[in-house]
């Protein structure tokens, strides 16, 4: 029997460039190894989006296209809609019970979010109990393992505790889940400073090709290379890091740039079109997958609401509230 994991995505904007490089391609690995159910996470983008919920219905729609078009594949892997499953927010009312405030507020993961989103003094309620839906999605489909960065280990850890604590009180339901440590690769944004919808500094999947030249003909480079014959520093020029996006072949190219054979124009205009070519799937299938959207999406939800309701089932009957 194959390990069940439960991953997903929030609902912040549409997908970009670090989105398909530090997670999707790797959930793509995963379909012919493990269970997979990947989650829309429209509920826990509300932690930060509860003001944009009119541009939910794109979101979603959109976040499902660029999956199927990256490769996962709706026949191997169960595709959900977070608050489409009722038994999510159920779960999650039950796990609150289980958990303390203080055990919450030490999590360093929502202090970090919080801090990058100038959120610190403003925590909302439903922020600070991340980590308590996020335990009730992956034990809702008694997911055994989850794919995380290193970052994400303090919200996984609370999810084991909340399932240990289930488990001493009413009797065995859930696994506790296991990290599958996996490395997130961080691009840089277009501008060098850390990929971030909220600093416009990103490629979307179906961005259109002159934007996207536009965009990488404006984005920063080692700036001690003023000149094409000054030696560069590739390690140090997002540029060169986008260019390992959808080749291998970049030992030439970097060995040019450190001997000053390679001018960051030049380079720039090789980028931009591998980047063009590169995700032009995203731009060629759209239109024909969100064809085939709604019954994707219908027999996902049917798939996961059966698991869910299983396992609620249970957690009623060990907790005695099967009356």
């Amino acid at each position: 029997m194959r390990r069940r994991i439960l991953s997903g995505m929030r609902t912040t904007g549409r997908l970009h460039l670090g989105n398909l490089f530090g997670a999707l391609k790797n959930w793509v690995a995963l379909q012919d190894d493990y269970e997979c159910y990947f989650e829309v996470a429209d509920l826990h983008g509300l932690t930060t989006e509860y003001q944009h919920t009119d541009l939910y219905p794109e979101w979603v729609e959109e976040m499902i296209v660029d999956w199927l078009i990256a490769g996962i594949d709706p026949q191997k892997s169960v595709i959900l809609i977070q608050s489409k499953v009722p038994a999510h927010a159920e779960l999650h009312l039950i796990f609150s019970m289980l958990v303390t405030v203080a055990r919450l507020q030490r999590n360093p993961t929502i202090k970090e979010q919080a801090r990058d989103l100038g959120l610190l003094d403003l925590i909302n309620y439903g922020h600070l109990g991340y980590p308590v839906l996020q335990a009730a999605d992956i034990l809702i489909y008694k997911g055994e393992v989850v794919p995380v960065g290193e970052d994400q280990l303090p919200h996984l850890e609370i999810t084991r505790e909340i399932a240990r604590r289930f488990n001493s009180l009413y009797g065995k339901v859930f696994p506790e889940p296991e990290p599958l440590l996996t490395r997130y690769p961080r691009l840089p944004g277009i501008d060098g400073k850390r990929m971030s919808k909220s600093l416009g500094n990103t490629i979307i999947l179906d961005e259109d090709p002159e934007s996207i030249r536009t965009k990488v003909m404006k984005m920063f480079t080692d700036p001690t290379k003023i000149r094409k014959t000054d030696p560069g520093h590739p390690d140090r020029c997002p540029v060169h890091t986008y260019h390992g996006l959808f080749t291998t072949d970049i030992d030439e190219f970097g060995i040019s740039c450190r001997e000053g054979r390679l001018g960051c124009v030049e380079h720039k205009e090789i980028v931009a079109q591998l980047l063009i070519d590169g995700l032009a799937p995203f731009r060629t299938k759209r239109e024909g997958v969100k064809k085939e959207l709604k019954g994707i999406i219908e027999d996902g939800l049917n798939r996961a609401r059966k698991t869910a309701a299983e396992t609620m089932a249970e957690v009623r009957r060990a907790m005695k509230l099967n009356y």
